[in-house]
């Protein structure tokens, strides 16, 4: 299993699936937004800002895969954006299970000033809604609670590709013992 994630990791096929799927989540977001009109709130949109820093990290590896250096880095970004993004689910899961007036979100975003991203990109990152509300929910579980899922599922491959990295592909001089 590892020899599998260190060849999808020294190849393009593995970086550009990782993009691919934080793009495909992240235009998921934007129909909830646009298509069923349901609002992001403050830590939504920080939750796709940590998709956005998966994405990059996947395209930081589509640069140079077979360059530990380009991997390692892309694996960093990457971590930063998982762990990052699961912390922020898990406290956007947490005001969802226990809204109280002390425990609540802010309305506005928070982002730097060298980097509003929220005037920049108003259609993806203007917040409008309440993070204490729960407007849609799949199989028992709120969308909060499908968002720690995915990060979670991220930090597990991850987690493997890093641990792959590890892992030599070259065969030669070794006997296998089952062919």
């Amino acid at each position: 299993m590892l020899k599998f994630f260190k060849t999808l990791s020294v190849q393009r096929t593995g970086w550009l699936l990782l993009v691919i799927s934080a793009l495909a989540l992240e235009g998921t977001a934007l129909y909830f937004q646009y298509g069923m009109e349901l609002q992001p709130c403050v830590m939504c949109i920080y939750e796709r800002v940590a998709l956005f820093g998966i994405a990059f990290a996947g395209i930081v590896g589509l640069i140079a895969p077979r360059f530990l250096v380009f991997r390692l880095l892309a694996l960093l970004i990457a971590f930063f954006s998982t762990v990052k993004g699961l912390l922020i689910s898990l406290k956007h899961v947490d005001y969802q299970l226990h809204p109280a007036p002390w425990n609540q979100c802010s309305y506005l975003p928070e982002f730097p000033q060298t980097l509003p991203l929220d005037k920049w990109f108003p259609a993806l990152f203007q917040p409008t809604g309440s993070c204490s509300d729960v407007v849609w929910s799949w199989l028992g579980l709120s969308m909060a609670q499908w968002i720690v899922v995915m990060f979670a599922v991220y930090l597990i491959v991850l987690v493997l590709v890093l641990i792959s990295q590890f892992k030599s592909l070259d065969n030669r001089g070794r006997r296998r013992l089952f062919n």
